[in-house]
């Protein structure tokens, strides 16, 4: 159950870097078009943009406060990767294990008239987060009990869902408020989801020993398990049997303009206000799937069991063997990782801005079917052209972690980190993120405002 959960979190987020919270950087950006939507349904209008058609798009960021890294050893290694001499370990009663998979598939938006404008994007997205778990517990079961030193457990709100969906969405952005000083514009997405499926767990509380000189693990509590449904398999997730859901994001964006900055083309496309300082809020991922052909075992825990049983790798199966259960069929709601996200973006000088964003979940890490992002702070300065953008985010993320990363736009093409420079630099990185994306971006053509 455990060890399955966290080979997967271990390929995507170490392996693929030898990216609501992704695209670290990039969707501050003026000229992120549809991929700035995601984040804020509001930056659909009033954009640099006739139309922005997006081809793919994908971030994964994952990480945990149990393990720091060592990129440098990785990459000069010849041996490869090894957990147990690459990582330094960071066990405590309540350690945290993260991912975060966002692709982005063809997408696009346009103006409706000189107030509104519309898009529609597609997305596949997964999501892992295990909550509260006892790093010395976690080794153990992972690596093998260490018959040379006893430990305690005492987990509270030990919980974790592994979830994956797909989702169709279209967004509708309007300009509220216009004069010559101030704009003020709101939007909102409407997703259709297809819930892939999902695994989960949770036990409000696990207390035990482990007596190494006879080699048992002693534990009292509750632990529940489930699918949502029967056939599903966190290690191969495919999207033949879909459930569907609904979700909505919202937003809202305040501009104070520039004074005869403003830039217009022809009467059917809005004005696009160049300003001196956004304030922009949105709530993303309102909203569940609602499994109903789920499945969910009750293990009772009060045991003393030999923890050599736990060395099959197999952990589902000897939580059978050992423990008397009982699994119920039923329906199962898993929610999407609400997040509430704030930007201030501040125009310096020409081309360079500065941007100050922070980005909250809504969800606490207690809710035993959920899922949810890490808590950011992000300080990202940049140089913005309509053809060319490049960028270095400073984030103070959950659970201890500083990330360094830099960003570059190209015309139609996007990469970056929000981690990367940190990922180098650090013997003990947390957490690690990459994105790249390509597009066809169709820009207006300017004429200064004349006062």
């Amino acid at each position: 159950m455990i060890k399955p959960l966290f080979l997967i979190l271990m390929v995507f987020a170490i392996n693929t870097s030898i990216n609501a919270q992704s695209y670290f950087g990039y969707t501050f950006d003026n000229y992120s078009g549809i991929n700035g939507v995601t984040i804020n349904p509001a930056n659909i209008v009033n954009s640099p943009f006739k139309a922005d058609i997006n081809l793919v798009s994908a971030s994964l960021f994952g990480g945990s406060d149990y393990f720091g890294i060592n990129i440098q050893d990785i990459l000069k290694s010849d041996s490869g990767f090894d957990f147990d001499l690459d990582t330094e370990k960071f066990p405590k009663d309540d350690n945290n294990f993260f991912l975060n998979i966002d692709v982005l598939g063809p997408s696009f938006m346009f103006n409706l008239n000189n107030k509104s404008s519309i898009g529609i994007t597609t997305r596949v997205r997964a999501f892992l987060n295990i909550n509260n778990i006892n790093g010395e517990l976690y080794e153990s079961v992972a690596d093998g009990f260490d018959e040379t030193e006893d430990f305690n457990l005492n987990m509270k709100d030990f919980n974790g869902t592994i979830h994956a969906w797909a989702e169709v969405g279209l967004t509708y952005g309007r300009i509220l408020i216009k004069n010559e000083d101030n704009l003020l514009k709101g939007g909102l997405t409407f997703k259709y989801l297809q819930g892939a499926g999902s695994a989960f767990f949770s036990a409000p509380s696990v207390t035990g020993q482990y007596n190494a000189a006879a080699n048992t693990l002693t534990t009292t509590g509750n632990l529940n398990y489930g699918l949502s449904q029967e056939e599903f398999d966190a290690e191969d997730v495919d999207f033949n049997n879909l459930t569907a859901g609904f979700g909505i994001d919202l937003g809202l964006a305040y501009q104070w303009n520039e004074k005869n900055k403003n830039v217009v083309t022809d009467s059917m496309i809005p004005r696009y206000s160049k300003y001196k300082l956004k304030i922009s809020a949105s709530i993303t991922d309102i909203g569940s799937i609602n499994y109903i052909e789920s499945e969910v075992t009750t293990y009772d825990l009060n045991n003393t069991v030999d923890a050599a049983s736990f060395d099959q790798g197999d952990t589902k199966q000897t939580l059978d063997d050992n423990y008397s259960n009982v699994t119920t069929l039923g329906s199962t709601k898993i929610k999407l990782p609400t997040a509430l996200n704030l930007l201030i973006d501040y125009k310096i000088k020409g081309k360079l801005y500065a941007s100050l964003a922070s980005s909250f979940s809504l969800v606490t890490n207690n809710s035993p079917t959920a899922n949810s992002i890490i808590n950011s702070i992000t300080i990202a300065p940049r140089i913005e052209t309509s053809w060319f953008s490049i960028y270095s985010p400073v984030s103070f993320r959950q659970y201890g972690d500083f990330a360094w990363g830099a960003g570059l736009r190209f015309g139609p093409l996007t990469v970056g980190s929000g981690a990367i420079l940190t990922n180098l630099l650090s013997d003990t990185s947390k957490s690690t993120d990459v994105y790249f994306g390509l597009k066809i971006p169709i820009y207006r053509k300017f004429e200064k405002k004349i006062s």
